[in-house]
């Protein structure tokens, strides 16, 4: 049972991170009622393939930049102080728009423990791990890849 008596603190420097080709991740908070990140990106880097979540909502919070977001089948930007929640099941891709860098806050509910995944995510943008290897673990991190080659441009 989710112990209710007790706040989570992550202080500044605490978070467990992952170092990507093109940005940085931070993992706030890991599984429980929510999960939390922090992801910085370089200008035009993507931040995820193409996915959907069965159980879990996922919620962006721009703290600074510009970011693109695939939703089902529309495309749409989103910048600066800007709020995007999926809901489980809806498609979706996202990235820092082309000429812009992104930092953005994420939120899943209910929370997953994912830090392994992203540290996976990780070792493939620096080509230590083929895109493949994702595939075996997408129930047990309750992400669901989905082949969409050309997720920034609306059908």
């Amino acid at each position: 049972m989710e112990d209710t008596t007790t706040a989570l603190v992550v202080q500044p420097g605490d978070a467990g991170t992952a170092s990507l080709t093109d940005g940085t991740f931070e993992l706030l908070a890991d599984g429980g009622a929510v999960s939390a990140s922090r992801l910085t990106l370089a200008s035009g880097a993507d931040g995820a393939p193409p996915h959907r979540h069965k159980l879990s909502h996922e919620t962006f919070y721009l703290l600074d930049g510009t970011m693109v977001f695939r939703l089902g089948d529309a495309v749409t930007t989103v910048g600066k102080g800007g709020l995007v929640i999926i809901p489980p099941g809806l498609p979706h891709a996202f990235g820092a728009a082309e000429g812009e860098t992104a930092d953005v806050v994420v939120f899943l509910s209910p929370g997953i423990e994912r830090f392994a995944y992203f540290e996976q995510l990780a070792a493939i943008s620096r080509g230590e791990l083929d895109f493949a290897s994702l595939v075996p673990v997408q129930d047990r991190y309750d992400v669901h890849l989905i082949d969409l080659p050309d997720w920034r441009s609306a059908p």
